[in-house]
């Protein structure tokens, strides 16, 4: 016969029960559950190589690409109208300010000039023998008003023929080279015609256009290096700094005064312009350790306690094996090997470069 369980019997059978399955829960869960976070290895750090760079002062240049011009130039045009007689300069030619380079046919205008003369002499002779008589009140003062207007309309005249005399024979302005005649003997011109194209080349002037953001590295008075295309180079002073930007461009014109004592056909010569300026403290590297970052800005991963930083820098010149740039700090640990594997606030490990 069965005996019927108490319920304290009872209670105690569904706490064994109860304890034995919260048992059984746990042990399965251990073998289908990840281990926790805190439980995993430690993730090994990558690597890279470095090297110590110390700052040196370097001669920095600003270069600018820009051209030569004439010291001065202009196109020597006809003052007046008539038929061209003489050619007494020709293109290529050097002359002084003040030499005559053509005549035009007279026609008229000596023998105008002498009528002129004239014609002022017998009004200044007709308004002095008129003063004369009205001292003795044989002459009104409205006789005297029209003699002093006709004189002054002969000396009028007399200008007009002496300027007309004066333009049929054009003169250099400066002196300079004729570096091309515009007309033909014999041709018909007027005025406003050019004549010949006149340059001043005893000095040139190197121009260019710099960068607002690079103007205050300039002073008036600063070595410049004119180099010619075919690699001559000529020596020459900052003369003239802008001062105000170009609307379009934002950038500041710019002169070098250049001499030219042997007169050397330069003007209108391309020429790059490299402008001496204070030494700036900057590294010498290998160009293949500047990269760009995503926002496209050209730098130098470096590390400090080991955590990989990125510097913007400032090229100052490269070539295929030595790159010089600012921007750096004045020591500064380069990554050498690895920078394109990391990322700027990484941890790393770190070995130093083989300098062997």
């Amino acid at each position: 016969m069965i005996k019927k369980l108490t319920p304290p019997v009872i209670a105690v059978l569904l706490a064994l029960a109860l304890l034995l399955w919260l048992l059984l829960g746990a042990t399965y869960q251990s073998k289908t559950a990840p281990p926790d976070a805190a439980t995993k290895a430690p993730e090994a750090l990558f690597t890279v190589q470095s090297r110590l760079s110390e700052a040196e002062p370097y001669p920095a240049q600003l270069k600018l690409q820009g051209q030569l011009q004439a010291w001065h130039s202009i196109e020597l045009q006809a003052q007046t109208t008539g038929r061209i007689d003489k050619l007494l300069r020709d293109q290529g030619d050097a002359v002084q300010q003040g030499d005559i380079v053509l005549e035009l046919a007279d026609e008229g205008r000596s023998t105008r000039l002498i009528q002129a003369k004239a014609l002022l002499a017998l009004r200044q002779s007709e308004l002095d023998s008129a003063k004369t008589l009205q001292k003795r009140q044989l002459v009104s003062e409205t006789e005297i008003i029209r003699l002093t207007s006709e004189l002054r309309n002969a000396e009028t005249s007399l200008t007009e023929a002496q300027l007309s005399l004066t333009h049929s024979k054009p003169q250099a302005p400066f002196s300079g080279i004729l570096a091309r005649r515009l007309v033909e003997p014999g041709s018909f011109i007027q005025a406003g015609t050019a004549l010949f194209h006149l340059v001043d080349i005893q000095q040139l002037r190197a121009t260019a256009q710099v960068p607002q953001q690079q103007l205050a590295q300039l002073v008036l008075g600063q070595e410049v290096k004119v180099q010619l295309l075919d690699g001559r180079t000529l020596p020459a002073r900052l003369s003239f700094i802008s001062p105000a930007a170009d609307s379009a461009t934002r950038s500041y014109y710019i002169e070098a005064t250049v001499a030219n004592p042997e007169l050397l056909p330069l003007a209108g010569a391309s020429a790059t312009l490299h402008i001496t300026l204070a030494p700036v403290a900057a590294h010498a590297l290998s160009p293949a350790l500047l990269k760009l970052d995503q926002d496209g800005r050209l730098g130098v991963y470096t590390l400090e306690q080991q955590k990989v930083m990125f510097y913007p820098v400032t090229l100052l010149s490269a070539d295929n094996n030595l790159a010089w740039v600012s921007g750096l700090p004045a020591r500064a640990e380069l990554i050498t090997l690895g920078a394109g594997f990391v990322e700027p606030g990484q941890q790393v490990n770190v070995k130093a470069e083989d300098t062997e």
